[in-house]
């Protein structure tokens, strides 16, 4: 009879938030801007100041603020197209709205052997590539629904992964790995109250305040920000 195998050492998982975290800025209305270009993009923008006007006067959730501006900007682009320019995006300008303290903490966890992975309310157009390109294990994120003919509607397909619905993105993402292969979730990042319950979810949780990463809670780690 052969000795039951035993588990391998645990895949050691970063979590990053990714606007205000790993970038000083949002990142969708840049990448409208792109996709659209500037006359198009400025052209549409007064149909969003509703949604926007409604979410900052908190009568409209971010799910529902987001999908009126999706709506207003996009809805009828196929998602082929709108995939070819978010890996334009993710290439070229999206650079420009980088965090170095943000960039500096993921080149960190990496150097140290972690698999680091996005978690986030933005578009995996943009992620996804962004995510390939930095070496990045993994993308948690938002997604658009499309209808029978492959072209956006402007609603999500699913949550808005934000704040609450972080967790349960995150454990759907965690079901996706071999069951047979254990997992630490050695730390997390996140720049805002929305971050905090996916800070909740690592041994060590790391929030930006004054420009530099505070560890709110759990022990120092090896390549993290002190």
């Amino acid at each position: 009879m052969s000795a039951p195998t035993r588990p391998g050492p645990a895949r050691q998982i970063v979590l990053f938030d990714f606007d205000g975290t790993l970038t000083r800025r949002d990142s969708l209305f840049p990448f409208l801007r792109h996709a659209l270009g500037t006359v198009e993009f400025l052209r549409r923008l007064p149909d969003c100041l509703p949604a926007l006007t409604g979410l900052a006067l908190k009568r409209l959730s971010n799910q529902d603020a987001k999908e009126a501006v999706l709506t207003r900007m996009l809805a009828g682009e196929t998602l082929a197209h709108l995939q070819a320019k978010g890996r334009e995006f993710a290439e070229g300008r999206l650079d420009r709205l980088l965090r170095p303290a943000g960039m500096r903490a993921l080149q960190a966890h990496q150097a140290t052997g972690h698999d680091c992975v996005l978690v986030s309310a933005s578009l995996d157009l943009w992620l996804q590539p962004w995510a390939e390109r930095h070496g990045l294990a993994g993308v948690v994120s938002s997604r658009l629904a499309v209808d029978d003919s492959e072209r956006v509607t402007g609603r999500l397909d699913g949550t808005n992964c934000r704040g609450a619905a972080k967790p349960a993105a995150i454990a759907a993402w965690l079901a996706t790995l071999p069951p047979e292969e254990p997992v630490d979730l050695v730390a997390a990042y996140g720049d805002s109250d929305a971050d905090q319950p996916m800070l909740e979810l690592a041994r060590s949780g790391y929030r930006l305040r004054r420009g530099r990463f505070r560890r709110v809670h759990g022990p120092a780690l090896e390549g993290a920000p002190e």
